[in-house]
Formats: structure tokens, sequence, C-alpha cells
């Protein structure tokens, strides 16, 4: 489990927006200068990310306030899962469309072949998106919530 505190800054019936601070950890990594994170984490670091969070069956979501520091969790799998649909499919989808171009128009040269890939690249990435609205709402790919850290120290009022 992949694991980032955050604040909480809104609740839903079944679900809270959860603010984070990225945090980078590319001074330790050997791979600095090659890394894409690495690359993007200097643009950005210290920026705020929101996240949508479910509860969990330890704790609901309906039992934060705004304000509470939460610890939130999501398995390395749906990551690793997530970055080689990403990734892989565009390309693989991009090879297979200027294969396929060339089978077509073996004539057309490196213009069909160009167009044929970009194709593919495009398809690739619809595709991908597809992916993601069809499991937006699926569980086991959300983020969840693992404890309250440090509730906020807003009273409430029972009154």
């Amino acid at each position: 489990m992949l694991t980032e505190t955050g604040r909480v800054v809104a609740v839903e019936p079944d679900s809270l927006w959860v603010e984070t601070i990225r945090q980078s950890t590319c001074g330790s990594c050997a791979a600095q200068k090659g890394c894409g994170h690495g690359l993007l984490n200097r643009y950005s670091d210290g920026k705020r990310g929101y996240v949508r969070v479910l509860g969990s069956e330890q704790l609901a979501a309906g039992d934060c306030r705004v304000d509470d520091q939460v610890l939130i969790a999501i398995p390395e799998e749906v990551i690793l899962r997530g970055s080689m649909i990403l990734y892989m499919v565009p390309l693989l989808s991009m090879l297979a469309g200027s294969a396929f171009a060339m089978f077509l128009a073996p004539q057309g040269g490196d213009g069909a072949t160009l167009v044929g890939a970009c194709a593919g690249f495009v398809l690739g990435f619809a595709v991908v998106r597809l992916h993601a609205n069809r499991h937006r709402d699926d569980e086991g790919y959300q983020p969840t919530l693992v404890e309250v850290v440090a509730p906020s120290a807003i009273p409430v009022n029972l009154t």
C-alpha cells in the first residue's frame, strides 16, 4: 500500500476531498535526471493536489470533518496497472497503426506510415480515456481512508 497524508477540504456523503502537497523524493533517487517524475516535480514541487477518497471498512467518510489530517492509501498494483495502461496502450497502438498502414499502402512510403502511427497513437489515447471513464467509480481503483492522524481543532457544535 502506498500511503500519503493530507488535509480534508470537503466531506461528501460517501467520500472526502483531500488536499495533498506533493513531496519530492527525487534527491535520494539514482535516476534523478532521467526520470519524468523528477522533471515534473521540479516545476510543481510544493503544489497542492486534490484527491477524492472513499471511506474504508474501518473508517467511514462521514466520520471526518473539514481540516482533519488523514492518512490515505492506494494499492501498489493499481499504480502499476494504471501506469502500464497509460504508457503501453498508446505506444503499442501507434506501432500497430504504422504497421497496418505499411501493410495497406506499401507504395505510400513514409507518409502513410506516419499517418498510420498518428492515428494509432490517437486511438490508443482514446482507449485509455474510455478505460478511465469506465473505472471512474470502481472502488478498487480509488484511494481509501486509513485513519485520522490529527482531528481538526474546530469544536463540534452539538446544539
